[in-house]
């Protein structure tokens, strides 16, 4: 069975997560496949718009454990899946949506700051926990978060680290509408078709025009929480969070001093 789903009907490509057993965790081979099924979306005249979901349970749980700790051995440079994932999606000039139920843990949330249309289940649970794993915002989260909602509201979702709502959520900025649980994935494809019929033309350069005049400090940015990032995954509270996880206990960072 496919963890990634790809499929194609009359311009709509639908990319579905389909990891039910694990919560849809991404490993990075799924990162990769993600990745590439938008690049190829970009190069294929006739796909003209892009749905992401993970079904009507989960949308993704976030990083697979295992996978994402054997990333923290590997060196600086070499590059990571998801950052791939998300520069594909970034790249994208066609619009994409998403419809989000159940989990939309870490980068399932930061994700949908780079899709165009985002709508939500009402049983939808969001979370960016990075500092509780000891680790520092991502995907561009810690710059666009502030923007939408405001500082206030993202201090509290990325320095608590709790879950949310998805009244939360639209008072942030990630999702564009909730909607009743039955009808998210028939909303969000309705949306979608809507824009595959649109002129494809005219759309990538309305989707260009209105990300350009943030563009080069986002890109930025979002270097500089990567390179962050990687660093606090080598790190010891990274480790110490993957250790609790794992030996299903709460974790101790009382002996990590406060950085000056």
């Amino acid at each position: 069975m496919s963890e990634i789903v790809v499929t194609d009907d009359a311009g709509l490509r639908t990319i579905r997560i389909n990891r039910p057993e694990k919560k849809n965790a991404l490993t990075g081979a799924m990162y990769d496949a993600m990745g590439a099924a938008l690049q190829d979306a970009t190069l294929t005249p006739a796909v003209r718009a892009v749905l992401i979901t993970g079904g009507d349970a989960c949308f993704t749980s976030g990083n697979d454990v295992g996978d994402f700790k054997s990333r923290g051995g590997q060196p600086a440079e070499v590059p990571s899946p998801a950052r791939g994932f998300l520069a594909a999606l970034r790249e994208c000039p066609k619009p994409v949506v998403a419809a989000v139920a159940g989990y939309a843990v870490g980068i399932g949330t930061t994700l949908l700051l780079h899709c165009d249309f985002v709508y939500a289940a009402e049983n939808a649970v969001f979370r960016m926990p990075f500092v509780d794993l000891g680790l520092c915002p991502e995907g561009g989260s810690s710059l666009l978060i502030p923007q939408r909602g405001g500082q206030l509201l993202a201090n509290e979702l990325l320095m608590m680290a709790e879950a949310f709502t998805p009244a939360t959520a639209l008072r942030a900025g990630i999702v564009n509408a909730v909607v009743p649980n039955g009808e998210l994935l028939a909303t969000a494809e309705a949306v979608a078709r809507k824009l595959a019929a649109k002129p494809p033309g005219a759309m990538a350069t309305t989707k260009r025009l209105l990300r350009q005049a943030g563009e080069a400090q986002l890109s930025a940015h979002m270097t500089e929480e990567f390179a962050r990032f990687g660093a606090l995954l080598r790190g010891p509270e990274a480790a110490e969070a993957v250790a609790a996880f794992q030996e299903k206990r709460k974790p101790d960072f009382t002996r990590f001093l406060a950085a000056e």
